[in-house]
């Protein structure tokens, strides 16, 4: 190859590798031709921002009724100078399903290494984006998604390199799987979700560095308190159990299946502050692992100790069955159950996987900015109501208060 143009040194050495010594073809963009001739050889084009999805995005119909698309683009900038991300696109191939930019796109990014609701990648900096596509059916859901980058790196390099320019990346296929569908590991009225589908809640953005690699096992997880006659989650010291009326509710099993994996021997911790000093196997606390088949593990976790219903490893349990207590052993502020449906028997080593509950009743939201009022102090949960009634083969969305029969 003529050697008439070295790559420059702001770019990293792996892309330096790539190209260095060889012709520069000349270049504005980094959007390859979306139609290229039939028999053609794929354009070669330069993404200093490379992207992946962390797993293949699954369709997850909600209360809301829409289907959530609930998923993790993860991006990796390659040059040996900032970038900004400006934007990001996702689209089916012809039309935009969803768009993110500037301070809407904040909130849903995490730098590695950067300061929070930063949006400049340094050099070799990772970045999750988390996103929340949706659709009016499952119908409607894509066969394949791809992702269109908006970035402004700090110095152009023309013509390879400029400031702003567009990617698109991380073309990929969408699950035609549809949710398992499960009952519910709660009876009664007033059970509220915390932390669960689709925003960035504490859930979704926990997503663990566990074996070499990053999984996201709590993409679909639901902490569930329960509202008292008067709305309240605790009526008294915040600080003691015998507040919260629902501590040593009944748990179910939510589907047939056997016991793959529990502990019992943590203890009770303190409501109203977080612990610390946990190992990352007591997070759970008290738990079971339950195989409910297709590759699905119910995780129901923060157990009361001791093994109050003398469960065993490799016992079939059947839908319905009462499994445990609801306590507040493990990484938790106050009594709750912790559920997630996920791939494999790892809690924290795998991926979560959507489910939808085969009926209950919706009786209200609560919505974001009334949640932190009611969860600190003994006062009654502001819940909106005109979205209430009967729901079937749907899964529920953060803030969603519920009456499992």
């Amino acid at each position: 190859m003529s050697h008439r143009r070295t790559l420059p040194a702001v770019v990293a050495t792996v892309a330096a590798l790539i190209l260095a010594g060889c012709t520069v073809p000349a270049a504005s963009t980094s959007t390859p031709s979306p139609d290229p001739s039939p028999g053609a050889a794929p354009e070669e084009v330069f993404t200093p921002v490379l992207g992946s999805v962390l797993a293949v995005p699954e369709a997850y119909p909600a209360t809301d009724g829409l289907v959530h698309i609930a998923y993790e683009l993860v991006l990796s900038n390659v040059l040996s100078q900032d970038v900004t991300l400006d934007l990001v696109r996702v689209t089916d191939g012809e039309d935009t399903l969803l768009e993110l930019g500037g301070d809407a796109l904040a909130p849903w990014v995490r730098i590695y290494g950067g300061d929070a609701g930063s949006l400049v990648m340094g050099p070799g900096q990772r970045a999750l984006v988390w996103l929340d596509v949706t659709v009016g059916s499952m119908d409607e859901v894509p066969e394949t998604i791809a992702h269109e980058v908006q970035i402004s790196p700090e110095t152009a390099i023309e013509p390879v390199v400029t400031s702003p320019m567009t990617e698109l990346i991380a073309q990929t296929a969408v699950s035609s799987t549809e949710p398992i569908v499960i009952s519910p590991p709660l009876r009664g009225e007033g059970w509220f979700d915390g932390n669960s589908c689709c925003g960035v809640t504490p859930h979704r953005a926990a997503i663990n560095p566990i074996n070499g690699a990053l999984h996201a096992p709590e993409r679909y997880a639901i902490d569930y308190a329960q509202l008292n006659a008067d709305g309240r989650l605790f009526d008294g010291p915040r600080d003691e159990l015998e507040s919260y009326a629902y501590y040593g509710a009944d748990i179910h099993a939510v589907a047939d299946g056997p016991i793959v994996a529990m502990v019992w021997d943590l203890p009770e911790q303190t409501p109203g502050a977080n612990p610390s000093g946990l190992s990352v196997a007591e997070y759970g606390g008290n738990h079971i692992v339950q195989d409910i088949g297709g590759g699905h593990y119910a995780f129901y976790a923060h157990l009361q100790p001791d093994n109050p219903l003398g469960v065993e490893i490799g016992q079939e349990l059947e839908a319905g069955e009462v499994i445990a207590r609801l306590g507040n052993t493990g990484n938790t502020d106050e009594p709750h159950l912790h559920f997630h449906v996920m791939d494999s028997p790892l809690p924290l080593a795998s991926n979560g996987r959507p489910f939808v509950f085969d009926s209950f009743e919706l009786e209200g939201i609560v919505p974001d900015d009334a949640i932190d009022a009611c969860a600190s102090e003994p006062e009654p949960c502001d819940v909106e109501t005109a979205e209430a009634g009967a729901r079937e083969a749907v899964g529920p969305l953060s803030g969603d208060v519920m009456t499992y029969h």
